[in-house]
């Protein structure tokens, strides 16, 4: 008598992988990342090479967005010491002897090329998650302080390099899990205050680049053909736009190569060109629901260190759209951050796709154990 095996078909076998997948979440995910597509392939005026290498550096993120939200909650508590660890040690390495590059030091060669500083925007949001979920209903002062201090190490190390974007969006990770755990307001404001009253002692100790940022944001005009071209030809770009744009693949001031980096830090420049306040407002309201959900997942998750660790990711997004769009506009200094999902590139998409993924697996989480 012959016996019938039925193999499961291959929507059975993907089935617990994709099972609790945060939908809402992930559609806003491909609504920004099909903005990115478009407004790229302008910008990089249609070269199809340079426009593959992007498609290939999304399939990529894709892949670790699915290979991470596969991982629970309590194993990424498990490797937030060790890869904490790991990522300071390679910054030590890298101001020891890591390359030279326009006079930055932010690279090592370990074989491969690699920039140990983006390691630390996901290893320092995990670490304090950590720290504060072993201190869970007795987190005093003191611990806030300690936190500080695992905070300072690795951003003063990327501010040595230097790089003044990258320490920016690392402290943003270390504040936002701090004020999370519940940092009193009181401590706030008196750390503004020390911090503005230390202002004039980090400016002496700033490169002159970064000080020309910041002398360029106040008067951009004072050296229109020089350190303010940048902005000036970003806001020429931006107001020229309008309400509905100039037209897809028809902005003048990108086409003609007149803003820079109009593929990367600029893109938004060249949105807001060809498609106006309109393509504005969509990307914009496409941020504010991925940033909305992926606070609305930190509400619901079960323990403090998935909610401290959800809660920072998903502010991260808003710092470094916020922090772009506020640069390219001349509202900000000009330092180089990415805009989420949209600028081209391989490492920084990686990390954002990387976060986006530890969200989907704590609303994974939560949703299998609540079924």
């Amino acid at each position: 008598m012959n016996t019938v095996i039925n193999r499961p078909s291959l929507r059975h076998r993907l089935r617990p992988y994709v099972t609790g997948f945060d939908l809402p979440l992930l559609c806003a995910l491909l609504m920004l990342v099909g903005i990115g597509c478009v407004v790229l392939f302008s910008a990089l005026q249609g070269q199809a090479i340079h426009f593959g290498d992007q498609l290939r550096n999304l399939l990529f993120g894709l892949v670790v967005l699915f290979a991470v939200a596969q991982v629970p909650p309590q194993r990424l508590m498990q490797i937030a010491v060790p890869l904490y660890t790991l990522g300071v040690a390679l910054l030590v390495a890298t101001a020891a002897f890591g390359l030279v590059r326009k006079g930055a030091r932010r690279w090592l060669d370990l074989g491969v090329v690699i920039q140990p500083s983006e390691i630390m925007k996901i290893a320092m949001p995990l670490m304090l998650a950590w720290y504060f979920q072993r201190r869970e209903g007795l987190i005093r002062l003191r611990d806030y302080a300690v936190a500080g201090v695992l905070l300072a190490v690795p951003v003063g190390l990327i501010m040595k390099q230097p790089d003044l974007g990258t320490a920016m969006l690392v402290l943003s990770t270390g504040f936002f899990v701090i004020f999370f755990a519940g940092l009193s307001w009181r401590v706030l404001l008196a750390g503004a205050v020390a911090a503005a009253a230390a202002a004039p002692v980090l400016w002496h100790f700033m490169h002159d680049y970064q000080r020309q940022r910041i002398l360029m944001l106040l008067d951009p005009q004072s050296d229109p053909l020089g350190t303010g071209f940048n902005i000036i030809q970003s806001m020429i770009a931006i107001g020229s736009g309008g309400i509905w744009g100039q037209g897809y693949l028809h902005g003048t001031q990108a086409h003609l190569n007149f803003v820079p980096e109009s593929h990367t830090d600029f893109v938004f420049a060249v949105l807001a060109e060809e498609w106006g306040l309109a393509g504005n407002l969509t990307l914009v309201l496409s941020y504010v629901f991925f940033i909305g959900r992926g606070l609305f997942i930190a509400s619901q998750a079960p323990t403090l260190f998935s909610r401290l660790l959800a809660a920072s990711i998903t502010m991260i997004f808003f710092t470094y759209a916020f922090v772009n769009m506020g640069m390219v506009s001349g509202i900000l200094p000009v330092v180089g951050v990415p805009l989420p999902f949209v600028s081209y590139g391989g490492t920084a998409l990686a990390t954002l796709m990387l976060g986006t993924g530890i969200l989907l697996s704590i609303a994974r989480s939560r949703r299998l154990v609540q079924s």
